[in-house]
């Protein structure tokens, strides 16, 4: 039997059937010429029905080649012009092989690059449109534009010169680099990391097409267990009998105050009237700048927050998002809220600040901490998801554990920054209890001693966990 509730929501997903009643209670205000209420600022009723909220376009893009056919791919592609990729380039071709950016079927040819460029969302063959907001394009040089010739297939090759897979169909295009990176990142500056790691020294010349991926993609890294596609993942929340399923993206350690805004949001969903809402624990797993904890050590420290029971293991799937990360802030947030669409999501917490960086030449953040968030209530191809932008939670000196704050009595509550959880974890030190499980913090600990200088003052790349 469906039950009628109340939820302070965006839109609802398909799996939500909407009742006549629709009441407006803004939570905040945006002030600006046009008086615009963003969509998560009203409540709406619903009838909770069970099943998964549909994938964009309507169903999960495969670009895999199936098994009886590979050996013949290999064939073929052994005799099509080559193009060497990358470790990005191999991680954006796993991202489109699993269907993350469905209905998208390959890198981007022009069309599709301009109109993510500029509208950050791509219109489909019934004139609907689905959001996509950063470029998903691969660079070529001169030299690799004169070697394809008049050929409209090629072969994406490793760096090893394995075949990875065959695009068709190419359109080649110019690369306007400056204008990608003001448009994705609303900066030029010096020193943006995605851009200095992947556009600066990057060939002028776009490739796009249609992908055929030879196999999947795996890392053989102890990590492949966790990276369950979209399609994987549906299937885990249906056996699991999820009737909401609530993503949470992150690129850092979990501590308590994660946790808490995890455990609080299932509370919520719970008495909105859903009988069983699974958390999809998704950390970042393709590239990162250097100074953030890398995948390895990430993952053995969730695992340690399961252990310890901080999460509960039977309400909470633990996977890797393949995505590489552009710290681009506003505009990347929605590229994360619209994958997680395609693994079955129906909800995405948000918090301050997301997909964001300090500014790599001045001393402030580079965007703004609330926009993500508005953005994401606002967001075309958006609709469909409903946002929980989480409240701020920090150490409660009184309880010993991390708290939401309470602004009425601000002195009672400790911000511990993660520049301060690194000082604290660098030193082995310990940070106040409650803060972040034992295990975990251990672990931490462990990776910054990973990279203690050597007798000859330089550091040590870390090992893996």
């Amino acid at each position: 039997m469906a039950s009628t509730i109340f939820v302070q929501s965006s839109f609802p997903s398909k799996c939500l059937n909407k009742s006549l009643n629709t009441h407006f209670l803004p939570s905040y205000k945006l002030h600006d010429s046009l008086s615009f209420k963003p969509r998560i600022a009203f409540q709406k009723r619903f009838s909770v029905r069970a099943g998964l909220i549909e994938p964009d376009g309507g169903k999960l893009v495969d670009l895999h080649v199936a098994e009886p056919e590979r050996e013949l791919k290999k064939r073929e592609a052994a005799s099509l012009p080559r193009v060497k990729i990358t470790r990005i380039d191999l991680q954006w071709v796993h991202v489109l092989s699993e269907g993350w950016a469905s209905p998208l079927t390959g890198f981007m040819r022009e069309s599709e690059f301009l109109q993510t460029l500029h509208f950050n969302s791509l219109r489909l063959g019934d004139g609907s449109f689905v959001n996509m907001s950063v470029p998903i394009v691969l660079a070529i040089d001169d030299s690799q534009k004169e070697r394809i010739g008049e050929s409209n297939r090629v072969t994406l090759v490793d760096s090893d010169d394995n075949p990875v897979a065959i695009l068709t169909d190419i359109e080649i295009y110019k690369h306007p680099k400056e204008e990608r990176v003001a448009r994705t990142w609303g900066t030029t500056a010096p020193g943006l990391p995605y851009v200095e790691e992947t556009i600066t020294n990057a060939g002028n010349w776009l490739i796009g097409g249609d992908l055929e991926v030879i196999e999947p993609i795996k890392y053989h890294d102890g990590l492949d267990r966790f990276r369950l596609s979209p399609v994987e993942l549906r299937q885990e929340f249906e056996r699991r009998n999820a009737d909401a399923v609530f993503a949470f993206q992150l690129r850092n350690p979990v501590h308590n105050g994660h946790a808490l805004l995890m455990t609080d949001t299932r509370r919520r969903l719970l008495e909105m009237g859903y009988k069983n809402p699974i958390l999809l624990l998704h950390p970042l797993g393709g590239y990162t700048k250097a100074d953030d904890v890398p995948l390895s050590w990430r993952m053995k420290q969730h695992e340690k927050v399961l252990e310890d029971g901080v999460l509960d293991p039977e309400t909470t799937v633990v996977s890797i998002f393949p995505s590489p990360m552009h710290y681009a802030g506003p505009t990347e947030v929605q590229w994360h809220a619209k994958a997680r669409i395609n693994a079955g999501a129906n909800f995405y917490i948000v918090g301050r600040d997301p997909a964001g960086m300090g500014h790599p030449i001045e001393k402030r953040d580079l965007y703004d901490a609330n926009h993500g968030k508005k953005v994401l209530s606002m967001a075309p191809g958006l609709e469909r998801l409903n946002i929980l932008p989480f409240r701020v939670a920090a150490y409660d000196q009184t309880q010993g554990k991390m708290a939401f704050f309470e602004p009425s009595r601000a002195q009672d509550f400790l911000f511990i920054s993660g520049t301060k959880m690194r000082t604290l974890a660098k030193n082995k030190e310990n940070p106040p209890d409650g803060f972040m499980c034992p295990g975990g913090w251990k672990v931490l600990v462990e990776y910054y001693d990973s990279l203690t200088p050597s007798d000859n003052g330089r550091i040590h790349e870390p090992i893996p966990a």
